[in-house]
């Protein structure tokens, strides 16, 4: 029974892998629907035919109109990777304006097994909004990959997405699934 992977990427260097993480998703099991923000979309733009024909679903970064039908398989989990500070803030504060932060706040309220691994640097922690969003999340239920175990930041300027932990994202999303 293939089950269906909602995978979510915001607008840091680690998405440009996506298809490779796609390719790996589906090696599991998995029939992903990729959804992206609004600049996320904007950098894979020239990719996005190729990414529609990998998984067979449009790539979506906006909301439906009313009455027009989903496009997409319900889902049986939720990756949000990467996850930049912009988009784990807005999703605590439950800001829905784009369509990636509507779908994973409602995916909360909806029961979907959601988790997230963030994208940021060292600075940006220090924001004190930060880490009290990343607290939010998981007294919320999402499985959040930060620190130990997940996504830990490089220092300003320094970012290496070849190194992004893609592989704990994927299996943290097979172990909420129940798989």
């Amino acid at each position: 029974m293939t089950r269906t992977l909602y995978m979510f990427g915001s607008a840091a260097p680690p998405v440009f892998d996506v298809a490779r993480v796609i390719e790996d998703a589906q090696g599991r099991g998995w029939d992903v629907c990729l959804g992206l923000t609004p600049t996320a979309a904007d950098w894979l733009e020239e990719s996005l035919p190729g990414l529609e024909g990998l998984t067979g679903h449009p790539v979506r970064s906006r909301y439906k109109r009313p009455g027009e039908p989903d496009v997409w398989p319900p889902a049986d989990a939720i990756l949000v990777a990467p996850a930049t500070f912009n988009t784990v803030n807005a999703w605590a504060l439950g800001l829905t304006d784009r369509f990636v932060v509507g779908v994973v706040a409602e995916g909360i309220g909806k029961g979907i097994p959601i988790v997230a691994m963030p994208c940021v640097n060292a600075a940006y922690v220090q924001h004190r909004a930060f880490e009290r969003s990343v607290a939010e999340l998981r007294a919320m239920g999402v499985t959040m990959l930060y620190g130990e175990g997940g996504f830990i930041p490089n220092q300003p300027g320094q970012g290496r997405p070849g190194e992004y932990p893609w592989h704990l994202a994927l299996a943290a999303a097979d172990r909420v699934a129940g798989d």
